[in-house]
């Protein structure tokens, strides 16, 4: 793995690859309003949706999306990292792990707090990166449309 950055507008088109890609692993299929609607969060200063990207010669090959939630058990904020890929090619460089540092750096230079995430009950390749790096919690998670 070369480097971890954030995110910045030349990223756009090896970023949408990536995130189309990490849709089909999680059987989602998303559309350009979507990628455009996500792309515009990450490019809005404004936003609270953050990335980083793993780069190898000025190309992207992984992602890292992340925003500060307020903790209602300490008032104070912590993190939440929405989604994490790395693509085929590079998993096992240390990629996942190093995406998840750089966030918890910035999230530690930004006030601290705990970084949260969830992954599906079948993502074992994940659950053998995220084991080594972070506490595995009891919690279950629900949803509900609405």
């Amino acid at each position: 793995m070369s480097e971890v950055r954030d995110i910045h507008e030349g990223d756009r088109e090896h970023w949408r690859r990536l995130f189309r890609e990490y849709g089909v692993f999680y059987k989602s299929d998303f559309s350009d309003a979507v990628l455009d609607g996500v792309w515009a969060w990450l490019m809005d200063a404004e936003s609270d949706l953050c990335a980083v990207v793993a780069v190898d010669d000025g190309r992207a090959y992984g992602f890292a999306h992340y925003r500060a939630v307020p903790d209602t058990f300490t008032a104070a904020q912590e993190w939440y990292l929405d989604d994490l890929y790395v693509e085929p090619g590079h998993r096992g460089s240390g990629a996942g792990s190093a995406l998840i540092d750089a966030v918890a750096e910035r999230a530690a230079s930004d006030g601290g707090g705990k970084l949260r995430w969830i992954t599906a009950a079948d993502n074992t390749t994940a659950q053998s990166v995220y084991d080594k790096v972070a506490t595995r919690t009891t919690w279950v998670t629900y949803e509900k449309q609405t």
